[in-house]
């Protein structure tokens, strides 16, 4: 759907599309169906995560001191910049980064590429866990359906391991399989949703060290498939912390044949993610997390792998200080925002409710820095409410302010687009930008090469970075909700979509933080460069581009991760020449 409200056949596509990934072949989609081929072999090699520094002595170790002087990617010198107790400041191609010697040391470990899978039919193999994130303590409990007559378990931590890209860190014991019973559905709103049986229990023990991970289940006939779950620490105090989009992953699933996009006439079940066959009017308007993904969207990974695992690759590799939860724990937990120093969303973020909204602009007002690293980020408002299985499980998103019974009872809290009445506060306020439209197919073009987020680049005003802007995009738009000192730092033309715009946008809170918006659902996707892990998974890096989109990561890390914004790199509102030169 464009900004304008008009529905399409192809607006949100339950993503059928895909890239050759190296910047060729058809338009790339906002997310892949992603196949999976088994790959063997394991490459251990030593991690280089840069020259620690302390004082400008190369190879000593930093002083994880709050007043570390430290170099930022302008050059200049800053007193500033931090890093949180325990972590170091590490030189990476003359940028400081915060890293962890326990995330260095994390992935120096062996990692084990047969953690991919390969393709399966509808309900070969396919499972959920009663919780999104657990902790150490904390018991999930699976529910899992299949052919297989026995089943079991491997848990792969997720991140670079001498770029294979996941550890194997816990198996189970061999357990039966039997098929379960079909879903219910649920009228009036759709929803589908399971009431299975306990399959087993997996105790999170100290052994599995926070991060994400995908729960393999392997049955005994090769049937394979994926359910994803967040290992968190709530008394961490990481400089990163990494938010998994698991709304927008429930809200796109349509396992059972209903998402919120699409729904099958007359009650019909189905388990693929295609969208073939459904139709708007018969959505869901509750989804619940009480039921699998489709086998066919990454075997159960959901949009983990294309539009978020590239981020945890590259931010384990650089061994960066980064802990991770999911936007239901930002829902849940506000009390943790301000143990870190940034927050980020990655590659698309689209339904958040008003207590994640809340709880991130109150942060941001109090130094918390902000990376948007995609597009059409807090776009829709959601109420989270329970399931049979427990709280917050239930995503309710009526996108209709006619429909939705929330009218009668509290309008603010109705759940249309962010700046739909009757709640009409859009999302700029908190992400600079504003969600546009779909299927972009355009050049990035660098507008302010000074800015902090290309030093280093080597990039010139003007300058094109081929086909960056796909999927979909976000533009700065002045108004009342908009930041006034905001700046844009990248203006790219979209010809293919009505002559518009995709900006990426930068500004600061005054006293607090700064927020970062890249402004197109590609970014993440085009950050991949992992060789070793099959290219029908990540794709091969873009020639000419992920290196620069990758170097300009390095900067994000560096200055959201240091220390609050406004002090040491503030918006200037530069957005009045972009838009209005002369």
């Amino acid at each position: 759907m464009s900004r304008t409200g008009a529905h399409s056949p192809n607006s949100h596509p339950d993503a059928t599309g895909g890239t050759d990934g190296n910047g060729g072949g058809s338009t790339m989609s906002r997310r892949r169906f992603l196949g999976w081929t088994a790959a063997g072999g394991a490459v251990v090699a030593a991690a280089a995560v840069g020259v620690e520094v302390e004082g400008g002595r190369a190879g000593a170790h930093p002083v994880a001191a709050r007043d570390a002087r430290t170099t930022n990617p302008h050059g200049s010198t800053s007193t500033t910049t931090s890093v949180p107790p325990g972590a170091r400041l590490t030189d990476v191609q003359g940028v400081m980064l915060p890293t962890s010697p326990a995330i260095v040391t994390e992935n120096l470990r062996t990692g084990d590429a047969w953690w991919v899978t390969t393709p399966q039919a509808a309900g070969d193999m396919e499972g959920y866990a009663d919780r999104v994130s657990a902790q150490v303590g904390d018991t999930v409990t699976l529910r899992v359906s299949t052919k297989a007559p026995t089943f079991h378990v491997e848990a792969f931590r997720m991140g670079y391991y001498q770029g294979i890209g996941a550890r194997r860190v816990w198996t189970s014991a061999e357990v039966p399989g039997a098929r379960q019973g079909p879903p219910q559905l649920l009228a009036p709103t759709n929803t589908v949703e399971c009431q299975w049986t306990p399959s087993l229990p997996v105790a999170i023990d100290a052994t599995w060290p926070p991060g994400a991970y995908l729960l393999k289940l392997v049955g005994s006939g090769g049937e394979q498939g994926f359910v994803p779950l967040c290992v968190r620490d709530d008394r961490s105090d990481a400089a990163l912390l990494v938010m998994h989009g698991v709304t927008s992953w429930q809200a796109y699933n349509r396992w059972g044949g209903y998402s919120l996009y699409y729904g099958n006439k007359g009650g019909a079940l189905t388990y693929t993610q295609a969208s073939g066959g459904g139709t708007y009017a018969d959505r869901a308007r509750i989804v619940s997390y009480d039921r699998p993904y489709s086998h066919d969207w990454a075997s159960g990974a959901a949009d983990f792998v294309g539009n978020e695992l590239p981020v945890v690759f590259q931010a384990e590799k650089l061994g960066l200080d980064v802990s991770y939860w999911t936007d239901v724990d930002l829902h849940e937990r506000p009390e943790v925002l301000p143990n870190h120093r940034a927050l980020i969303s990655l590659g698309h973020d689209e339904y958040w409710s008003a207590p994640m909204r809340n709880n991130a602009q109150t942060a941001l007002q109090q130094g918390l820095n902000i990376a948007f690293l995609g597009a059409n980020a807090c776009y829709r408002q959601i109420r989270l409410e329970p399931s049979p299985l427990g709280p917050d499980r239930h995503v309710v998103c009526y996108k209709s302010a006619a429909e939705d019974p929330m009218s009668r009872v509290n309008s603010a809290l109705v759940t249309v687009n962010w700046d739909q009445p009757p709640v009409s506060d859009p999302e700029s306020t908190l992400t600079g930008s504003m969600y546009q439209d779909v299927e972009a197919n355009a050049d990035l073009v660098i507008t302010v090469p000074t800015s902090w987020v290309f030093a280093g680049t080597g990039l010139t005003a003007g300058q094109h970075l081929p086909r960056v802007i796909q999927g979909e995009f976000d533009r700065y738009v002045p108004g009342p909700s908009a930041p006034a000192d905001l700046d844009i730092i990248a203006h790219s033309p979209v010809p293919n979509r009505h002559d518009n715009y995709s900006d990426i946008t930068w500004f600061t809170a005054p006293g607090g933080g700064g927020v970062l918006n890249t402004g197109n659902a590609s970014w993440v996707g085009q950050l991949a460069d992992a060789p070793l892990i099959p290219p029908n998974v990540l794709p091969a890096a873009v020639p000419g581009v992920t290196e620069h989109l990758q170097r300009i990561m390095l900067n994000v890390y560096s200055v959201l991760g240091t220390a609050p914004a406004s002090i040491t790199n503030p918006s200037k509102g530069t957005w009045r020449t972009v838009l209005h030169p002369g």
